[in-house]
């Protein structure tokens, strides 16, 4: 399987439809996870608690591969990240509003699986939509 199929399984299942089920086929069980939204996760659990936490913070919420590059070990993704602000997200009050931001997302494997995944994204511009300031 090439390691950009299990990047898109990512974002696909788990994080727009979202189906924890598929985080064992995905994710190593060590996993650790650095988000552009200042979480730091280690493992299943943890990484699962975040996810629920995202999506219900921000309905609907989509990740959408921009584009991805692949080489040994390693796949970079540039995403574009959205959702409804429907929950109290960041400090924020909802607004009910949509809400998007861009980032890159930073995938080291072991084997078929994401060991390490570091993502950066554009907390400004997406702070700069929830204060309703764009």
């Amino acid at each position: 399987m090439a390691l950009k199929d299990q990047v898109r399984r990512f974002y696909h299942d788990i994080w727009n439809i979202p189906d924890v089920s598929v985080v064992p086929e995905v994710l190593h069980p060590e996993l650790t996870f650095r988000g552009s939204l200042g979480a730091v996760k280690q493992g299943h659990d943890e990484f699962i608690e975040y996810l629920a936490s995202v999506t219900a913070a921000l309905g609907e919420y989509r990740c959408e591969i921009d584009e991805m590059v692949e080489e040994g070990n390693r796949v970079v993704a540039r995403m574009t990240f959205a959702g409804v602000h429907r929950a109290p997200f960041l400090g924020f009050a909802p607004t009910g509003k949509m809400v998007s931001w861009s980032g890159a997302a930073f995938f080291r494997f072991e084997g078929e699986l994401v060991r390490d995944l570091w993502v950066l994204g554009d907390v400004q511009s997406l702070m700069q939509q929830l204060r309703g300031s764009t």
